[in-house]
């Protein structure tokens, strides 16, 4: 005798949104996203910032934590669009972040160029890693009734680890970390002194 289990319609309803629940979860649970992007105006001029969401694959991070340090370029381009030629680049701008692990004192470290800062936990080093800002443009080269085009991203150089996981990442998605370029719109006339710009 063949015996047929039933399901109420809640019930499948709720089991279908947990199962993609899940599959969204899984999905974006490693890799870089843009949070927040946008441009302020101080009294040396403009400087682009964005802030990412950024999630580590299992084999970044077990890398990390035998000492192996990872190299992040945060990039920032502004443009304006001219119709009868290309686009003309106002501004491009890319910062080296070194993301590092002492195995010994147990502290990770945040270094761009000559500058430091150590961290006593992983989500204290991450959290400043994920603020990202351009050097400061200078209010001459953007005038107030145009409007520009921001871009910005945020990368794991693989070209800067060691050579044997140089190959696993080409080859495999462990280290996809990368955010893609991200885009928005700027109108300088509506940005005031510690304001920002709409992201669009």
């Amino acid at each position: 005798m063949h015996c047929c289990k039933k399901f109420s319609l809640p019930g499948l309803l709720l089991r279908g949104a947990l199962l993609s629940w899940l599959f969204i979860a899984t999905a974006h649970a490693d890799g870089i996203s843009v949070n927040k992007a946008e441009a302020r105006l101080g009294e040396e001029g403009y400087q682009l910032s964005a802030s990412y969401d950024i999630n580590l694959t299992f084999a970044a991070q077990r890398a990390l934590e035998r000492g192996i340090p990872l190299y992040f370029v945060g990039e920032f381009r502004l443009t304006r669009s001219r119709w009868y030629w290309l686009d003309d680049e106002i501004f491009q701008g890319a910062q080296t972040i070194k993301l590092s692990y002492n195995v010994l004192t147990r502290q990770y470290r945040i270094s761009r160029g000559t500058l430091f800062q150590n961290f006593a936990s992983f989500d204290d080093a991450l959290n400043m890693l994920t603020r990202q800002s351009s050097a400061t443009i200078p209010p001459e080269l953007i005038k107030k009734d145009r409007e520009y085009t921001v871009a910005a991203r945020l990368r794991l150089d693989i070209e800067q680890l060691p050579l044997p996981l140089q190959v696993n990442a080409l080859t495999g998605k462990d280290w996809a970390l990368d955010s893609g370029w991200y885009r928005w719109v700027i109108r300088p006339a509506e940005i005031t002194v510690r304001g920002e710009g709409k992201a669009e």
